[in-house]
């Protein structure tokens, strides 16, 4: 089985500043993370400059600023970029970065970053899906507030423009997301319908649904990480704090240990429980050679270690070969 792709979602929660960065890829790290992951755009490519905020991006940050306004103080310079990779190549942690306009993605695809990441707002972008397709990276592409023909579709055009390798996360796009509009059981459906492999991005508050997510069969799971909640910016409330992420990461370990391989059979650990709690046929009283083996004079006891019970209705009638004693472990 091969492991669950974590990735640590930085996005913007770098607030502008390369030492928050540098700190959020140390976290990473140390959390035991696959991948720290940013954002790369042009807010002048990105967002009309009147356009309005998510609401939940309203309640976290100035209301009186606008969203052109506010991911401009978010952008990642060339040379910010340069230094992140640099620096998770020393840290041994893989860098990844998403790409939210066709200039950001070329720059990304010089730089030979691994693995596109698409976001869910850009499902529906016709001529970005090609442009990503037309790279032949690796792509996980999430699909929050997408219907399963949406991201059939785009699937589609990722596959016909030179896509090799997709994988569909389930995602839901508000800040926190309720549990009861996680939905993940939609996640199998998108396996089970477009035949890709599946992961989750998770915007919930906990840790719960990533590892039930894992539990279900994901094979990535990217999650939001942040130094501290109350810090300023429009991610940070609903993000994990380093020990959250830590704690994630562990977690999912677990649950992929436990997974195991599906093969019903007793494993090395119990093995030597067994002849401890199951049960031979032992004589119930003082049985005299030969007796007839009945059900009033034989019964079942601990230890496993002679005749099953499973062959209790070919015992029964036979006779005795020699005399036994009460509970004493009868031998054919």
């Amino acid at each position: 089985m091969n492991k669950v792709f974590i990735i640590a979602e930085a996005g913007v929660n770098h607030n502008g500043s390369m030492e928050i960065a540098i700190k959020l890829v140390d976290a990473a790290a140390s959390a035991g993370a696959d991948a720290i992951k940013f954002q790369t755009f042009k807010a002048e490519n990105l967002v009309c400059k009147n356009a309005a905020k998510a609401e939940y991006q309203l309640e976290t940050t100035n209301e009186k600023e606008s969203q052109f306004d506010m991911l401009k103080k978010l952008e990642l310079t060339s040379e910010m970029h340069e230094q992140l990779m640099a620096y998770c190549k020393q840290k041994e942690i893989m860098f990844l970065s998403t790409p939210f306009d066709v200039e950001s993605l070329h720059y990304l695809n010089e730089k030979n970053i691994a693995i596109l990441k698409i976001p869910s707002g850009e499902i529906t972008n016709y001529p970005f899906l090609r442009e990503i397709g037309k790279t032949g990276r690796k792509v996980i592409l999430s699909s929050g507030m997408s219907t399963l023909e949406e991201v059939r579709r785009a699937v589609k055009v990722l596959k016909e423009s030179g896509s090799k390798e997709i994988t569909v996360l389930h995602c839901n796009t508000e800040y926190p997301t309720p549990y009861t509009d996680v939905n993940l059981k939609a996640m199998c459906t998108l396996k089970k319908e477009l035949g890709v492999e599946i992961g989750y991005s998770d915007h919930t508050q906990g840790i719960e649904v990533p590892i039930a997510a894992t539990a279900l069969g994901a094979t990535v799971i990217e999650k939001h990480f942040t130094l501290d909640r109350n810090m300023d910016g429009p991610d940070h409330k609903a993000s994990l704090e380093p020990d959250e992420l830590q704690s994630m990461v562990q977690a999912i370990r677990n649950i992929e240990a436990a997974l195991g391989d599906g093969i019903k059979m007793p494993t090395k650990s119990e093995k030597r429980n067994i002849d401890v709690v199951r049960k031979s046929i032992v004589a119930k009283c003082d049985i005299a050679e030969g007796e007839v083996f009945t059900e009033n004079n034989l019964t079942t006891k601990r230890p496993g270690t002679g005749v099953s019970p499973m062959l209790w209705q070919q015992i029964i009638g036979q006779k005795a070969k020699r005399n036994f004693s009460i509970d004493e472990l009868i031998e054919i």
